[in-house]
């Protein structure tokens, strides 16, 4: 298989200066992130106007001239699963590939699964069936193999003839504002995830007090400076566990912190009064400071009707070819129930009552709330067995 090797920063700028004339560009990157702060990355794949480029991170210079093309506008740029592209482009240039297209988040509005692997889309899209021998591979071993080469290459040589079957479904089923909506809204929740605090991301958190969430975000805070500071990964600093419980415990006292199981361990007993002073600045925090949980606590009548109600959008979802997954999640579900039910203590307007969304699946809902559609089973073997039915005028 061609492709163009580029190794040093003299030929980074040569392929620039091609690429800023593309229509569109492909991308993929290969990076490692187990031992440091930030992902380290090592190897970007490019299939741009009929040819394949590797570039290697690790030897040219400063990859800020190519992240640079990908962000001026005038292109488009294909992805899949592409969270980690748009924050490598973030960084470099602090704005986004241009014209972003994820083909996950396309496949899902044409009804295949979602979240689909790569491997999953060609062999659905295209008949073909992708080597995935090098998924565990450390790409920032140097010399690179001929396989880790033939594998890197696999990653997007496929993406413009995936994007295109993609692009036709779409625009037969009139879903291509759908495309640009879902789109805008996964790049703007990326960007607000990377330049802003991630700390609700703590696993655990969910349930907690709101004093008890301040202690969860000044410890993540401490946490993120530290590993920054040692350029290790965060949770080598304090797992997430150990946070939450913290949390719970709500106390700044260091014999009490360092009674917590896991907190025994040498390089944490030095960081005690750390960990007690980040505490203590979030009990001093007044109830105003104290962040708010990120959702409405659903009443325990609702988890039943949110189980119905998720069931009937996934079938719903699969008779005209949705993922259900892209949808909506049973969460949402609850969320949208809070909202329609009166229960929800918050002022945002639920996923499934905006956009498209509300659109396809929002009246659905909305009369099955109100008893105005009934839900019957057609024939059990079916692949899609549910029937959606108006329910009569004055029916019990």
């Amino acid at each position: 298989m061609s492709y163009l090797s580029i190794t040093t920063q003299s030929q980074l700028q040569e392929y620039c200066r091609q690429l800023a004339g593309a229509e569109s560009i492909a991308l993929d990157t290969e990076f490692v992130s187990e031992r440091t702060y930030r992902p380290v990355l090592c190897l970007v794949q490019v299939a741009s106007q009929g040819q394949l480029a590797l570039v290697d991170a690790l030897t040219v210079d400063d990859m800020a001239p190519f992240w640079q093309v990908v962000g001026e506008p005038g292109h488009e740029t294909i992805v899949h699963a592409g969270r980690s592209e748009v924050e490598f482009c973030l960084r470099a240039t602090g704005r986004p590939p241009a014209g972003l297209m994820d083909v996950q988040i396309a496949a899902g509005l044409v009804g295949v699964e979602y979240p689909a692997g790569y491997g999953a889309l060609i062999s659905k899209l295209l008949g073909e069936s992708p080597k995935k021998a090098e998924t565990r591979t450390d790409w920032h071993r140097r010399p690179l193999s001929a396989r880790q080469i033939e594998y890197a290459l696999d990653d997007i040589r496929y993406l413009p003839l995936i994007r295109d079957r993609l692009c036709s479904r779409l625009a037969e089923l009139g879903r291509q504002e759908w495309l640009a909506e879902e789109m805008a809204a996964w790049q703007e929740d990326v960007e607000r995830t990377l330049l802003h605090e991630r700390w609700r991301r703590i696993s655990g958190n969910s349930g907690l007090e709101r004093r008890s969430l301040a202690i969860v975000r000044e410890l993540w805070r401490w946490r993120e400076a530290e590993a920054e500071h040692r350029d290790c990964p965060p949770r080598r600093v304090l797992r997430d566990d150990l946070i939450t419980e913290l949390a719970r415990r709500q106390t700044a006292d260091p014999k009490r912190i360092q009674a917590v199981r896991g907190l025994e361990r040498h390089d944490l007993r030095h960081q005690i009064p750390k960990i007690a002073q980040a505490i203590q600045q979030a009990l001093t925090l007044s109830e105003q400071e104290c962040p708010r949980a990120n959702r409405s606590e659903n009443k325990p009548r609702l988890s039943v009707l949110g189980q119905f109600l998720f069931s009937a959008l996934g079938s719903l979802c699969r008779q005209i070819d949705l993922a259900p997954g892209l949808v909506g999640s049973p969460d949402d579900v609850r969320d949208w129930i809070t909202c329609r039910t009166g229960h929800s203590a918050g002022n945002q307007t639920p996923l499934l009552a905006r956009g498209w969304r509300a659109k396809v699946v929002g009246k659905l809902l909305d009369d099955l709330l109100a008893g105005k559609l009934a839900i019957r089973i057609s024939d059990p073997t079916l692949d899609h067995p549910l029937v959606f039915e108006p329910v009569e005028p004055g029916r019990d």
